[in-house]
């Protein structure tokens, strides 16, 4: 069985690390490069960080965060946000991030992916899905989590999926913040509906969470901002639990 991967991430604003909850009401959680040497010497497995307001602000995404996390990371790390042609993906990867993230981008312009993944390689491309449950779905929604876009997330996940993308990185704005645990069923369901790995977001507040994001959500992956930069859990103690319940982690 592959091993489950435990993954910070790290919202940018303006230089800095911010968390929300529901994605409004951001404070200020540190320096991205402290946080990510922190979280390499705490074994995580991979870091994310998305510009969670370059789409909403129309700029781009800043090439030089990249270079330097590459000096000091020894984990792979992923960058999103403002990324909206493949010469952005080019300069992003050329500056040392080894997987980019796309959202508002993918949906706006669905070849993105495509070109993406048959230029840098499937393994580069993540689509990170905002989901929101409305009636009896869930509706994608794009630009920070402020614009819907009418998107069933189950048919879009099974579109990225044919696209090409690696993974999907897939947060429950219902659930984001609030830790109270992720959103189950909808990470169950386009989990058991597609081959890639799906990475579960939003919600993460205790030990027993992570454990039933891969067990009953069917997560390959879980992602968690909050508990960890506040030091609720280090990245090793999430580990430590999940091997204690025959989870199998990278130690």
């Amino acid at each position: 069985m592959l091993t489950k991967r435990i993954i910070p991430c790290l919202d940018i604003k303006d230089g800095r690390v911010v968390k929300g909850v529901s994605f409004v009401g951001l404070r200020d959680a540190g320096d991205p490069l402290e946080l990510a040497q922190r979280y390499n010497d705490q074994s995580a497995d991979e870091l994310v960080f998305l510009d969670i307001t370059a789409s909403h602000e129309n700029r781009g995404l800043t090439v030089e965060l990249a270079r330097k996390l590459a000096r000091v990371l020894f984990i792979p790390f992923t960058i999103g946000g403002g990324i909206s042609a493949v010469e952005d993906i080019q300069r992003i990867v050329t500056a040392g991030a080894d997987k980019v993230s796309l959202n508002t981008a993918a949906i706006k312009t669905p070849e993105l992916i495509t070109r993406g993944a048959k230029q840098f390689g499937s393994q580069c491309m993540v689509v990170a899905m905002d989901v929101k449950r409305v009636g009896d779905h869930w509706e994608v929604f794009t630009h920070g989590g402020r614009n819907p876009t009418g998107l069933n997330a189950e048919v879009w996940a099974k579109e990225v999926q044919e696209r090409g993308a690696g993974e999907i990185l897939l947060t429950s704005m219902d659930q984001d913040g609030q830790k109270s645990g992720f959103d189950l069923e909808i990470t169950a369901r386009i989990s058991q509906s597609l081959h890639i790995p799906i990475i579960a977001s939003g919600g993460g507040g205790t030990l027993e969470h992570f454990r039933q994001a891969l067990t009953e959500g069917k997560a390959d992956a879980v992602l968690a901002a909050s508990v960890f930069h506040y030091g609720t859990y280090t990245v090793s103690q999430v580990k430590d639990y999940l091997h204690q319940h025959h989870i199998p982690v990278r130690q």
